[in-house]
């Protein structure tokens, strides 16, 4: 998200968000640290999977933000429960 114009603490508020979320979603019980870290780490992800496959999101930046941020948290999360089994 080299373009998303987010500051640290908007991008801590929205990566929690994001990955409150996705906790909520995919049925999993993290801290709030751990889901602002899915939240960042989770816009990290699906913002390069999302620019391999050449698609942008229409809406502004915080709102990108917190779409990318859902969607690779919740790869994380379902990834994290493959390498658990």
């Amino acid at each position: 998200m080299e373009d998303a114009h987010v500051g640290w603490i908007a991008a801590i508020i929205i990566g929690g968000l994001a990955g409150w979320l996705a906790e909520k979603l995919m049925e999993s019980n993290m801290g709030v640290i751990m889901n602002i870290i899915l939240g960042i780490v989770g816009a990290i992800v699906a913002s390069w999977l999302l620019g391999i496959l050449h698609i942008a999101l229409p809406f502004n930046a915080w709102i990108n933000y917190l779409i990318t941020g859902f969607i690779g948290a919740c790869i994380l999360i379902f990834v994290g429960r493959l390498i658990r089994r």
